[in-house]
């Protein structure tokens, strides 16, 4: 799979490149949205990380351009965490929005979840008996059905998604509840908390990362 990184800060990209040759990706670099385009147009680019502030011509001209070329889906880098930054690119097509600084292993958990949605893949998530099949939307423990309220099942999926990925609450609140949600991080504590106590002998898969926020723990063992 071939991913494109467009940024014009040498070490943004290769502090990138190298998580992303680590899990066996093949990579491309531009250092503007020019040299971008033409990547797009000469190879088989599978997703593009893409940066907004740029010279020459910035994320958002770059991924207008792109998506005239080939429709490839967007990860977009900015040091603005600005909401407005964020809708206009969620209004040209991008698929996930990050915020600099960020955690490279968070970026990879993102560009893998990106890609399986835009592939149409369907998904099952397991650890030991605890399985969420997300072609019949069902989470069953020991075969045995889970009942869960439709932002338990999304937050879940999205925790087994990101497997062993410390994620913050308010990366959580944006995947989940959306960009243009107004409640706060507490939001995110309340669901967690009724999640645990739906998994029953799986509560503990569910991590708590102190000052941060919450992973999946892939390795936990049931009692």
């Amino acid at each position: 799979m071939k991913i494109l990184i467009c940024d014009d800060e040498a070490l943004i990209r290769n502090v990138i490149k190298e998580y992303l040759l680590l899990e066996n990706y093949e990579v491309l670099e531009a250092q503007n949205g020019l040299e971008a385009i033409d990547i797009v147009r000469d190879n088989d680019v599978d997703l593009v990380v893409m940066d907004i502030m740029m010279p020459k011509m910035d994320g958002y001209q770059a991924v207008r351009e792109i998506k005239k070329i080939k429709d490839v889906p967007f990860i977009m880098l900015s040091a603005r965490n600005e909401e407005f930054d964020k809708l206009i690119g969620f209004d040209i097509g991008i698929d996930d929005y990050v915020t600099k600084p960020f955690s490279p292993k968070e970026l990879i958990a993102r560009i893998k979840a990106v890609t399986k949605r835009t592939k149409g893949e369907d998904a099952t998530y397991k650890s030991e008996t605890l399985v969420l099949d997300d072609l019949a939307h069902e989470v069953t423990i020991d075969g045995e059905p889970v009942d869960l309220t439709p932002k338990e099942y999304d937050l879940l999926k999205y925790l087994m998604q990101n497997k062993n990925i410390a994620l913050s609450r308010d990366t959580i609140l944006s995947n989940i509840w959306g960009y243009d949600f107004y409640g706060d991080e507490r939001t995110v504590d309340t669901h967690v908390k009724t999640l645990r106590n739906n998994l029953g002998k799986y509560r503990d898969v569910i991590k708590t990362v102190r000052g941060m926020g919450y992973k999946f723990d892939a390795k936990e063992k049931s009692k």
